[in-house]
């Protein structure tokens, strides 16, 4: 696997912050993240999350080059994408679902880059955005997390996606941080992480 995409909306910042958190420092991929509901004024979600989280976290900008273990926040009113050269690029093209930055065009753009290298993760929302994307990641052979719409804070997105497709897996929320890094091969690292030996 390549890269880790991952789209929420509304109930998001609660959901993003827990899978984070959970996983270990060294993690293997880099991740990219949209988040349609904003932060207090004058406060970036990239910040936001920083106050959060002690990671390597940075709002998204046009060329920059993503790496391992480090995360990536589509900056508000922008579209973010994932280029073959695994940089990222940002456009102010039309909303999508209503939304820009937009789930869709990002998981559109890792299934097209990386296909068959890309998990996709699908998180509380109040609208369908995302539902395709992560369909397209699914198709060209990637690897798809939804949270549970029983447990997530907005049930609506996470259902849309199921109602379109199966995704690989259906996970509450605090299940999707260690199922990630089984599948990355990271889960040495959690147990290290979790450890008090």
């Amino acid at each position: 696997m390549k890269i880790v995409v991952m789209g929420a909306s509304f109930g998001g910042l609660h959901a993003i912050t827990t899978i984070l958190a959970g996983l270990p420092a060294q993690f293997s991929l880099p991740i990219l993240v949209v988040q349609h509901i904003g932060v207090p004024e004058g406060l970036t979600l990239a910040n936001s999350l920083k106050k959060r989280l002690n990671k390597p976290i940075f709002q998204g900008e046009p060329l920059m080059e993503v790496k391992k273990g480090h995360i990536y926040i589509a900056p508000v009113e922008y579209h973010m994408m994932i280029e073959k050269d695994l940089t990222l690029s940002l456009s102010v093209d039309e909303k999508v679902n209503f939304s820009r930055p937009s789930i869709d065009v990002l998981f559109e753009s890792a299934a097209y880059s990386f296909p068959g290298e890309t998990i996709g993760i699908l998180l509380t929302g109040a609208n369908n955005d995302g539902a395709r994307g992560l369909h397209m990641i699914k198709e060209s052979g990637g690897i798809t997390i939804v949270e549970s719409p029983e447990t997530a804070f907005s049930p609506t997105m996470p259902a849309s996606a199921i109602s379109l497709f199966t995704p690989d897996h259906i996970l509450s929320l605090p299940l999707i941080a260690p199922e990630l890094c089984s599948i990355t091969g990271d889960i040495d690292e959690l147990h290290a992480k979790y450890s008090y030996s």
